[in-house]
C-alpha cells in the first residue's frame, strides 16, 4: 500500500472513469469483414477530400494553421454562420471535452440522458464534475425529465439529437422548450453529429438557437457523412463568449493540416454528400422492415444506424453477436450504454446490408453457428 502512495496520484475521480471502448473492427481469419459497428459511411470520403489530403504529403514538416481559418470560413459559407463563432477540434469529441473543461469543475454537475453518448460522462468526470443522468421515455430524450434533473449545481446539459446509439430524436420545438426551461447560467450543448442524415421536417440541428442565445452550443463532425473519421475533425458553433473560452484552452495546433484541407474539400463536394444521403434513404427503411419481419424490435432511427433488440433468453444479443461475427458481420454491442439486449447496426454497402439480413434470418430460424 505504501508503494502505491509513494508515486504520483491522479486527481480524485480520474480512476472512476471507465475508458471508452470502441466497436469491434475484426472478423475471424479467412472471413471477409463487413464492419458495421462504428457508423462509418459506406461511401467513404469524397474523392476531392482524398486528393486534398494527398496534396499535403510533401509538407508534413510544416505546422498547420492554428486558427483553422480556411475551414472555419468554408463552414461559415456552407451554413451561413459567423466564422468568428466557429471553433474546430480534433473530432467533435475534443470539442465536447473542451466545453466541459471550460464550464465544469469539482462540485459541479453535468447532465445527459440515460442512453446518451458515452463521452459526456467521461468528459464530466475528467473535469472533476458529477455526472447526472436524466431518464428517457421510449429510448428518447424526455425534456421534462431533463428539466427535473437540473439543480443549482448543474453547469452543462448534453443533448445528442439524433442520439447515438438509439437513433431517436426530439423535434426542434422540444429543443426550444428545453432551452427555455434551463437557467441562463446552464450551457446547453446540442450534439448534432448525425444531422445530415435526418429527413424530418420538425428537426433542426440548432443553428437558429445558437444564433439567438447566450447559452447554447451546437457541435458537428466530419466523421460520419463526410467520411473523415480517421482524420479526427469536428467543429462547434457557439456564442462569441463561449468560442473565446474554448480558444483560450484548446491546443494551439489542435487540428492537423491534412484534416483541414480534406474538410474544406468535403464541404465543397455536394454531390458526394447527396449520394450518401440517398444511399441511407434507400437502405435504412429496407433494413428496418426486413429485420422487423423477423420478429425483432427495431427502434425507429433517423441516423445511419439501427438499434435492434433481441430476446433476453434464447436468441440473445450476445448469441447474435457471436453468430454474425463468425460470418464477418461485425455489429456494435451496446451494453456499456445500458442496452445489454441490443445490437447497433450501421447502414453499410448493399452487399453487407443483404448479408446481415440473411444472417439474422438464419439466426432467428435456429441455424447453427
Amino acid at each position: 500500500m505504501s508503494a502505491v502512495l509513494d508515486r504520483p496520484q491522479p486527481r480524485p475521480g480520474v480512476l472512476a472513469i471507465d475508458p471508452y471502448v470502441p466497436g469491434k473492427s475484426a472478423a475471424p481469419s479467412g472471413v471477409k469483414l463487413h464492419k458495421l459497428s462504428s457508423n462509418e459511411t459506406p461511401l467513404g470520403a469524397s474523392p476531392k477530400a482524398i486528393e486534398a489530403f494527398k496534396g499535403l504529403a510533401d509538407k508534413l514538416e510544416l505546422y498547420p494553421d492554428g486558427s483553422s481559418t480556411t475551414l472555419r470560413r468554408a463552414i461559415a459559407g456552407k451554413f451561413g454562420l459567423d466564422e468568428s463563432r466557429i471553433v474546430c477540434g480534433s473530432g467533435s469529441d475534443e470539442i465536447l471535452s473542451l466545453l466541459t473543461s471550460a464550464y465544469v469543475g469539482p462540485g459541479d454537475e453535468g447532465l445527459f440522458t440515460t442512453h446518451g453518448f458515452l463521452v459526456y460522462k467521461l468528459a464530466i468526470l475528467a473535469a472533476g464534475g458529477t455526472p447526472v443522468v436524466a431518464p428517457e421515455t421510449n429510448l428518447t430524450a424526455d425534456v421534462d425529465a431533463i428539466l427535473a434533473a437540473v439543480t443549482p449545481r448543474t453547469k452543462i446539459v448534453f443533448l445528442a439529437n439524433p442520439n447515438n446509439p438509439t437513433g431517436t430524436y426530439i423535434p426542434f420545438e422540444e429543443v426550444k422548450r428545453l432551452h427555455a426551461g434551463l437557467p441562463k447560467t446552464v450551457l446547453l450543448v446540442l450534439d448534432a453529429a448525425y444531422a445530415e442524415y435526418v429527413r424530418r421536417n420538425d428537426y433542426a440541428a440548432g443553428i437558429e438557437l445558437v444564433s439567438t442565445s447566450d447559452n447554447v452550443v451546437m457541435t458537428r463532425t466530419f466523421s460520419k457523412i463526410y467520411g473523415l473519421a480517421m482524420l479526427r475533425l469536428g467543429w462547434c458553433y457557439a456564442p462569441a463568449h463561449v468560442a473565446d473560452a474554448l480558444n483560450r484552452i484548446r491546443g494551439p495546433f489542435n487540428v492537423n493540416g491534412p484534416a483541414l484541407a480534406a474538410g474544406v474539400a468535403a464541404l465543397e463536394d455536394d454531390a458526394h454528400t447527396s449520394a450518401a444521403v440517398a444511399h441511407n434513404d434507400r437502405w435504412l427503411p429496407w433494413l428496418t422492415e426486413k429485420i422487423a419481419e423477423l420478429g425483432l424490435e427495431v427502434t425507429p432511427s433517423v441516423g445511419n444506424f439501427l438499434l435492434i433488440r433481441f430476446p433476453e433468453t434464447g436468441k440473445t444479443a450476445k448469441d447474435a453477436d457471436a453468430f454474425l461475427t463468425a460470418r464477418g458481420l461485425v455489429l456494435r454491442a451496446v451494453g456499456a450504454y445500458g442496452l445489454p439486449h441490443h445490437l447497433r447496426l450501421t447502414v453499410g454497402p448493399e452487399e453487407a446490408n443483404r448479408l446481415v439480413v440473411e444472417a439474422l434470418t438464419a439466426f432467428m430460424r435456429g441455424a447453427n453457428g
